[in-house]
């Protein structure tokens, strides 16, 4: 199914406003009843037509529970898109297989991924947006107290106007929150190489978390070119499909954090991969999660298997994306609250652990299919 909510306020970054949010939902039933969820919230309604044209029927009457073989049939059907649209639909696929396997074997994802090192995970709240207006960072003052009253110790803000205005925020929040709270830029893209340079010089003695996409997703020797000259940590790989795509910047250790999104790398197949080779090459791995529970709750399952990078005393990597906007698709399906230490619980249930009320997205559907074959 494909759903969609309005905002009740157009939210933005340094490329666009929203004034709505959409979302691919994939549910996987076996004869016996049993079913997994999956989700894409970038492409929906390409990604719905992958799935339901070539995903599905490489996918009927195979053993529900033999992940890497269906991975792998879904895999032969993708062609010359590697890294698009058709690698979406098999994140979505996978990420509801992997789900559906979970629940037939009664165990959480994360067992399946090798068994949970943690039961605890330190979130971020990942906000604030842009607002319409003359001072699109007019609000953000008040929009982090709120979420440090809520006990949040790590923020992500959107930024990417200007340097001078990015470096002005940023002070302002550092003044208001103190030294002890984590602070991670998102420039979502907007920025040149040079202009992402001045933006981490001015930025130096702040306490930066990281700059998250500054350039865009595939100009490799631009980030390369970064690497080599920042000083904040260079954070990227929500773009990113496919493991091919996150080797080219891994390898030679251009990100010094890497952010796949289950949604869009290749689902839990793939982001097992991609943790493995960002632990080869000591880089930590954090998930980037933005949409419905459905992702939200399959990157506590990632969270809970990913190796521990420590930052400051009570602070460290990985870390949880925490979506603080207003999302009427999330809020029906509330995500599990943060508590006062600013910390989210790892659920332990079956699959990835969250029971999904189907009616509940029935006042944002609108296209839904079903395929019996």
């Amino acid at each position: 199914m494909i759903i969609r909510c309005r905002l009740p306020e157009a939210i933005g970054n340094s490329r666009q406003f929203h004034e709505e949010w959409t979302a691919f939902l994939i549910q996987l039933e076996t004869d016996g009843g049993l079913f997994g969820w999956g989700e894409n919230t970038f492409l929906p309604h390409a990604v719905s037509a992958h799935v339901r044209h070539r995903l599905l029927p490489a996918l009927m009457g195979k053993d529900p529970t033999a992940v890497l073989p269906l991975f792998r049939a879904m895999e032969r059907t993708v062609g010359y898109d590697r890294r698009g649209a058709a690698m979406m639909a098999i994140s979505a696929a996978d990420m509801a297989i992997w789900d559906l396997a979970g629940r037939a074997l009664g165990v959480p994802v994360a067992t399946l991924l090798g068994g949970a090192v943690r039961d605890r995970v330190t979130a971020y709240a990942s906000g604030p947006f842009m607002r319409r207006g003359p001072d699109p960072y007019a609000r953000y003052e008040a929009e982090v107290s709120d979420y440090l009253k809520a006990g949040f110790r790590a923020f992500k803000i959107r930024a990417g106007i200007d340097p001078a205005a990015d470096e002005a925020i940023i002070r302002r929040l550092r003044d208001l929150a103190g030294p002890d709270i984590a602070i991670a830029l998102d420039i979502n893209q907007g920025y040149l190489v040079r202009t992402a340079l001045e933006l981490d010089e001015r930025l130096r003695g702040l306490g930066v978390l990281w700059i998250e996409e500054p350039i865009q997703p595939d100009d490799i020797a631009g980030y390369r070119f970064l690497a080599g000259k920042m000083h904040a940590p260079l954070a990227g790989g929500e773009a990113l499909a496919g493991l091919k795509a996150f080797a080219d910047f891994l390898s030679p250790r251009t990100f010094d954090i890497v952010q796949p999104d289950l949604s869009i790398c290749g689902g839990f197949t793939v982001a097992r991969a991609i943790a493995a080779l960002g632990e080869a090459n000591d880089v930590p791995v954090i998930s980037h999660t933005f949409g419905t529970p459905i992702n939200f709750f399959a990157s506590l399952q990632l969270a809970a298997v990913l190796p521990e990078h420590r930052l400051t005393a009570g602070l460290g990597y990985p870390l949880l994306e925490y979506d603080v906007g207003e999302n009427a698709m999330r809020q029906r399906l509330p995500i599990t609250p943060v508590s006062a230490d600013g910390t989210v619980a790892i659920p332990d249930r079956p699959g990835i652990g969250f029971e999904v009320d189907r009616a509940a997205f029935e006042p944002f559907i609108v296209e839904h299919w079903e395929e019996h074959l």
